[in-house]
């Protein structure tokens, strides 16, 4: 990648913009001139890159005025009004939000599964939901090999997946915990909602705000963009999701059922020599992915695969990834190199 870009990332001082700094620096992205945007509130603000000390700026439409690539991680409402702008100036925004994830024109990309849809942007590409982007992308090979008809999907996904205030508010709730004191609940589930409930020492088996049907918008996230993303509108898809006492790292509990015959070791070749995946299964020595040992990590991690007892063409499998790394700063960053290498920018 000898060609140098124009940056600019949108939400730098958050839990995913600042892993994006990171990931920038330690893939060697090339840089000609990067910008650090956030709200009039923020702006004035320093932030440290590569050693160097910079001001960030108010985001602007103008402020996209020759930037190459917008890595947007700032809120949806902020998506909505500023990408467009800064697709219009000639920017590819990498929005790492909920606002375009659905929408028909904007595709949505996991670089292993479905990077070919990168040709087709007008100017915007989605990174899907955390959750989503581990789990299809430890299917992907699998749906390859053997084709997929079914997916139930459990998730137990960490606090930080609802930023840096909801790893705070664990820290406090566990001090106050052990403390004897009473405990304070303001974030989780949802900021949003009526009610609010204790993480630590807790499991929260709502994430996001209850939609008509039953299920949360995160669940429905997951159902939808993994259609959408294997081009699979017909796959039947399910979803549970639970928020766990945990800092960083999402694990899912996954179901599914192929259309070929298939053994878990069938599975285990797949998986073996399938892009960004590592197979930890070693149930003899207790080997298996948790979220404590992928922190700062890069792959996503599948193991405990089984056979289903009932059914030769179901298995399970249990899928761990660092959430703001592979489920969102790393992705994105993925995204752009794809594009770089395809010749997309």
């Amino acid at each position: 990648m000898s060609k140098e870009l124009t940056v600019a990332i949108v939400g730098a001082t958050g839990a995913v913009g600042t892993k994006m700094k990171e990931q920038l620096l330690k893939r060697n992205f090339p840089i000609k001139h990067i910008k650090f945007l956030a709200s009039a509130r923020s702006a004035g603000k320093e932030v440290e890159f590569g050693g160097k000390t910079y001001t960030i700026e108010e985001a602007t439409p103008e402020a996209f005025e020759g930037v190459d690539v917008a890595l947007f991680s700032a809120g949806g409402s902020v998506s909505a009004k500023l990408a467009p702008e800064a697709a219009k100036r000639g920017a590819v925004v990498i929005d790492n939000t909920s606002h375009f994830r659905m929408h028909p024109e904007v595709p949505l990309v996991v670089p292993e599964v479905n990077r070919e849809d990168l040709a087709r942007h007008n100017g915007i590409i989605a990174n899907p939901n955390c959750s989503t982007i581990q789990m299809v992308a430890a299917l992907q090979p699998i749906r390859e090999a053997f084709g997929l008809t079914k997916v139930i999907v459990s998730t137990y996904q960490a606090v930080s997946g609802s930023g840096v205030s909801a790893i705070e508010e664990l820290r406090q709730q566990s001090a106050q915990w052990e403390a004897g004191k009473d405990v304070e609940a303001n974030i989780l589930p949802c900021k949003s909602d009526k009610k609010h409930y204790p993480i630590a020492r807790n499991v929260i088996p709502q994430i996001d705000v209850f939609t008509d049907n039953g299920f949360t918008y995160e669940e429905m996230k997951m159902i939808n963009e993994t259609k959408k993303i294997m081009h699979m509108p017909e796959l039947s898809v399910a979803a549970t999701c639970v928020r766990v006492p945990v800092v960083s790292g999402h694990s899912e509990s996954v179901y599914i059922e192929v259309e070929k015959d298939a053994s878990v070791q069938n599975i285990f070749d797949v998986l073996k020599n399938a892009p960004g995946i590592v197979l930890q299964d070693d149930i003899s020595n207790q080997e298996y992915p948790m979220p404590l040992y992928v922190e700062g990590e890069d792959p996503v991690y599948v193991g405990r695969i089984r056979q289903d007892l009932s059914n030769k063409k179901g298995f399970h499998l249990w899928i761990v990834s660092d959430n703001l790394l592979k489920g969102a700063a790393l992705n994105s960053i993925q995204i752009a190199e794809a594009m770089l290498e395809d010749n997309l920018l």
